[in-house]
């Protein structure tokens, strides 16, 4: 039978339960545990680390439980510290160490605001109207010192959140993290560029690809990365009637779409050599060749015949026969080119219409 999986709480929820226990101490009370209750009415009992007073008010610490989430967060302390106002004056936001700011339009919170999303929002400002009252107002300050470290490893960067991270949580209960989820998370980056001014957008796989279109000039607020979610993010693209998308990455993961394959990873779909050996055999690779093509052990090691034969037109006739098929998985809805590299960011083909976002946008991305 299998393990039932445990639910923890997001950062959002720390925030909400440090500034119940914050509030509380300020009335004379200090709490080990306080309940919150999420935004989906489910009951959180939160253990309370430390209160503390500061100058001003109090501080709250909470440490993160992500349950069976691998959530990098997890065991990071949360701390909040709230200043009451005056009743009417309204509860006012501040990033505190290792809180984000939000630079760029197309997120949930506008730029210049710290980057606490509106669900850990409406948390606490509920926890502050239990305890103070309708009226009641408040100064609160989010902090995760461990924050801008960890910032480096999330889409941060990405979508122009800096200095940290984001206190986030849609509803404060954190399940562990569906496939759903994960590529939910990925969409936001389309939005940013979008708000942006950019219609046409470059995808890339990974981290491979972001640094090979870095190289080639490619501009950073228009690259989304996919991870192996191709097709699925070029359905939201069609759905936000973005113009054209170029995919622009490794031949390894791109000679998967050619090949009608857009859920990429290795385990689901790992058709890279055969792609490569059936359309190098239409173009002439003798059969021997195509033998070593398919003994090869990963895309680069058979590259070299390649050009042992003379056949580097394969790569573009790839690369047109990925954004074909791309373009029939969202039914014409939007038009994408296609770009190959080497593993070390080196171009090895494209198609015409990369070449014409290339012209476009004058990319150093034609030799």
């Amino acid at each position: 039978m299998a393990k039932e999986m445990r639910s923890g709480y997001t950062t959002g929820a720390c925030a909400a339960a440090g500034t119940k226990a914050a509030l509380l101490f300020l009335d004379g009370e200090y709490c080990e545990k306080v309940t919150i209750m999420a935004l989906d009415g489910t009951p959180l009992h939160i253990p309370i680390q430390e209160v503390i007073r500061t100058p001003s008010g109090a501080r709250a610490e909470v440490v993160k439980f992500s349950g069976d989430d691998p959530d990098i967060t997890n065991g990071v302390s949360v701390f909040t510290e709230v200043v009451v106002r005056p009743e009417g004056s309204g509860v006012h936001f501040h990033a505190g160490r290792g809180i984000g700011t939000v630079t760029k339009p197309g997120l949930s919170v506008p730029p210049g605001e710290p980057s606490i999303n509106p669900g850990p929002r409406q948390l606490i400002r509920n926890v502050i109207e239990e305890i103070l009252g309708k009226d009641g107002s408040a100064d609160v300050t989010i902090s995760i010192p461990a924050g801008e470290e960890l910032a480096k490893r999330t889409l941060n960067p990405i979508l122009g959140i800096v200095g940290g991270i984001s206190v986030i949580g849609t509803t404060g209960v954190l399940r562990p993290m569906s496939e759903e989820g994960f590529k939910n998370s990925l969409v936001p980056q389309m939005d940013v560029a979008l708000a942006a001014g950019f219609d046409t957008q470059i995808f890339v796989p990974g981290k491979m690809g972001e640094n090979a279109a870095a190289r080639f000039g490619l501009p950073r607020e228009a690259v989304v990365q996919t991870s192996n979610f191709i097709g699925f993010m070029l359905e939201r693209a069609a759905e936000r009637k973005l113009k054209r998308v170029l995919l622009f990455g490794h031949i390894g993961k791109l000679s998967k779409v050619a090949a009608g394959v857009f859920y990429t990873h290795n385990r689901i779909a790992d058709g890279r050599l055969e792609a490569l050996a059936a359309y190098a055999a239409a173009e002439g690779l003798p059969q021997e060749a195509v033998r070593r093509i398919l003994a090869a052990t990963t895309t680069e090691e058979a590259l070299p015949l390649f050009a042992e034969y003379g056949l580097e037109r394969v790569y573009g006739i790839l690369c047109a026969r990925a954004s074909a098929r791309a373009e029939r998985y969202v039914f014409q809805d939007l038009r994408v080119g296609t770009a190959m590299t080497t593993l070390k960011g080196e171009l090895l083909g494209m198609d015409d219409t990369a070449r014409e976002i290339g012209r476009d946008f004058h990319w150093n991305i034609e030799s």
